[in-house]
């Protein structure tokens, strides 16, 4: 294996190597893929695909700093292959996340058992790694980001994921695109029989039977610290946020089923989601680059609902960079209190 990844890799670096940046030396991706596999397997471990305990700990371990997160590029893709196997990924529809999203929501409903290959794709110049694997599609509706079940066919490739798929370039040896697929070599690592949820009513965020908002995972409920004292106010600025997006027609495009069939879909339906995206966001409005008709055209704001656009997300990215800072201050107390002779 090794020798057709060096071949394969020196044949490309030949044709790369004029006026172009360096490529990142070979042993350095190698190392990076058997470190990431080693990682999740120990986050991340086989489990029965119902286990809100499992899921939890691997969730905190690849939200907070862990190597897949450092590991990705600032806003990665992510998605399944196109129906079509020849299809590239410039081609390919994907959802643009920040690591925080990634790794604090998606990645964590997959299981891996530290097996993995590594080779050279010529056509994408990029590294593959494709990790066995298998879904937890037995949670509770509101540990999933949104209800995958809007769409049969991408519910039935998350139940059936046998193969995580990490596309790494290689002149950073930065992730730039995830995948799971259903069309890996092996079985999942975990049986399950397909899960059939409720027909999906069109609501992105619910109110559960008790009175509690769902997506439970997209309200930070597990990733920040329960003390974490910027949780409130995360809460509230996201509910005014979100009425100016309202206002402002983002959600007639931001949402997980992509009306207007973009290749690069951003997502900001939720709090998690809108704080993934929400620099992106207030430099799109600043230069009057949202919202778009249905033709794809720009279609500015008026000055007013700019404003109070502008003013709300201020607000909450405020909130949002508090809450982590905090958060950053907490780890390096609890750091500090386990170092021998503490």
């Amino acid at each position: 294996m090794r020798t057709l990844i060096v071949l394969l890799f020196a044949l490309s670096a030949g044709a790369h190597s004029a006026g172009r940046e360096p490529l990142a030396p070979l042993n350095r991706v190698e190392r990076l893929a058997a470190d990431l596999a080693s990682e999740l397997a120990r986050l991340c471990p086989a489990a029965p695909p119902g286990d809100q305990a499992a899921f939890e700990r691997c969730r905190q371990g690849l939200f907070q700093d862990s190597l897949l997160k450092r590991s990705f590029v600032p806003h990665a893709l992510w998605g399944r292959p196109a129906r079509d196997a020849a299809t590239p990924l410039k081609d390919t529809t994907l959802t643009q996340f920040a690591p925080d999203v990634l790794t604090g929501m998606y990645l964590p409903l997959f299981m891996f058992n530290g097996r993995y290959t590594l080779e050279y794709e010529a056509r994408e110049s990029m590294f593959l790694v494709r990790l066995e694997t298998a879904f937890r599609n037995r949670l509770a509706p509101g540990q999933f980001p949104y209800p995958f079940w809007h769409d049969e066919a991408k519910w039935s490739t998350y139940q059936g994921a046998n193969t995580l798929l990490l596309w790494i370039d290689p002149k950073t040896a930065k992730i730039k695109v995830g995948q799971y697929t259903d069309r890996g070599a092996t079985p999942p690592i975990v049986a399950s029989g397909p899960v059939q949820q409720a027909k999906f009513d069109g609501r992105w965020m619910w109110t559960d039977a008790d009175g509690h908002e769902q997506p439970q995972v997209t309200l930070f409920d597990g990733l920040f610290r329960a003390d974490n004292p910027f949780l409130p106010k995360l809460d509230t600025a996201y509910k005014t946020l979100a009425l100016k997006m309202r206002d402002g027609q983002c959600d007639r495009c931001h949402v997980p089923d992509n009306p207007h069939g973009t290749k690069r879909i951003v997502l900001l339906q939720t709090p998690a989601h809108a704080a993934g995206e929400i620099q992106r966001l207030m430099k799109a409005v600043r230069e009057d680059k949202m919202p778009r008709d249905d033709t794809d055209i720009e279609q500015p704001l008026d000055d007013k609902l700019k404003s109070a656009l502008l003013e709300s997300g201020a607000a909450f990215e405020a909130a949002v960079q508090s809450a982590k800072d905090w958060e950053a201050r907490a780890e390096g107390r609890s750091a500090r209190a386990r170092e021998p002779g503490e």
